[in-house]
């Protein structure tokens, strides 16, 4: 018989038609449901089928005691409880590099935003403002100084990009990498000060929460923009909310928030912030490699066969 999959997070409808015709898909139950999934489906679950920003929490896990793999639509797994994982003996996949460019791109998209005030000039073509008078100059984007923090296959695919702007490149890891030109700072406080543009591409995990604070946005300085395609969970929002309406640094491209899909009103009311709803790998071709992986993982797992982006 078909395994039974939970799908928690939604995938491309064709991807889905794909998953119904090897599974037993359920997905989540209402409120009125609830017994009846935790009495009737909930022992049966195999497999759970997520987003990166959905995860799985342990309650649920709690209730699946026949499951065996999450697959995760999606690069980040801070979601998802590992040691959990581990000591229950269930798999954890992702859906690793078929989403690099897409977000890097992003990440660059946004830079140029920022510096070029793109936002704000297409506001001001709309409004009928130029009939008035020249739009506000702006800040060049070739020539400064970019830093990474995270140089995993996102990151240097970030700096790989920033390469052809002519400018110097740094960034920030636990340990320095050994084939790449880029200066490394050891700390996030020390690449903030070598940088007119900060990039967050890190992981997200309980180190990372919050590695980028107000000191760190106080040694980005006046001048300097941050760009954040990775976890909201990764910028103190309140010390950044703060940075901006101070005048403390000059404007911040956000795809990610701490409490997505909620974003503060201060930010909203902000004039020098880009902000993007969690876009990063939101084009029909990522999503679509991103669904095949997730399907790829399902069914090497259920052929005993070796799972081709195990997280766990």
């Amino acid at each position: 018989m078909p395994a039974d999959i939970l799908l928690l997070s939604t995938l491309l409808p064709a991807q889905e038609r794909a998953l119904e015709q090897r599974f037993t898909v359920h997905r989540p139950a209402g409120n009125g449901e609830k017994a009846a999934f935790q009495r009737d489906v909930a022992p049966r679950i195999r497999g759970v089928v997520t987003g990166g920003s959905t995860g799985i929490g342990n309650d649920l896990v709690a209730q699946l005691p026949a499951l065996e793999i999450v697959a995760i639509n999606g690069v980040g797994f801070d979601k998802v409880d590992l040691d959990l994982a581990r000591a229950r003996g269930y798999r954890v996949t992702n859906t690793p590099d078929v989403l690099t460019d897409d977000v890097a791109d992003l990440a660059v998209a946004l830079m140029l935003m920022l510096s070029r005030r793109l936002v704000s000039a297409d506001r001001f073509v709309r409004a009928g403002r130029w009939l008035n008078g020249e739009f506000p100059l702006a800040t060049r984007a070739s020539g400064r100084r970019y830093g990474i923090l995270g140089l995993g296959r996102i990151g240097r695919a970030i700096a790989a990009r920033l390469e052809g702007f002519g400018g110097e490149i740094a960034y920030c890891t636990r340990t320095p990498v050994s084939d790449v030109p880029y200066a490394y700072h050891p700390t996030v406080t020390e690449l903030a000060a070598a940088s007119d543009v900060l990039i967050v591409a890190a992981n997200a995990s309980p180190s990372t929460r919050h590695i980028v604070d107000a000191a760190v946005l106080d040694a980005l300085g006046p001048t300097g923009a941050l760009v954040n395609i990775a976890r909201g969970s990764l910028v103190d929002e309140h010390a950044l909310i703060d940075a901006l309406i101070e005048g403390r640094i000059a404007g911040a491209g956000l795809d990610v928030f701490e409490a997505e899909p909620k974003v503060p009103q201060a930010l909203i009311n902000l004039s020098n912030v880009v902000l993007a709803p969690h876009v990063g790998s939101a084009t029909a071709e990522t999503r679509g490699a991103m669904g095949d992986l997730v399907l790829a993982n399902l069914d090497a797992h259920f052929a005993g066969e070796p799972l081709p982006t195990p997280v766990v």
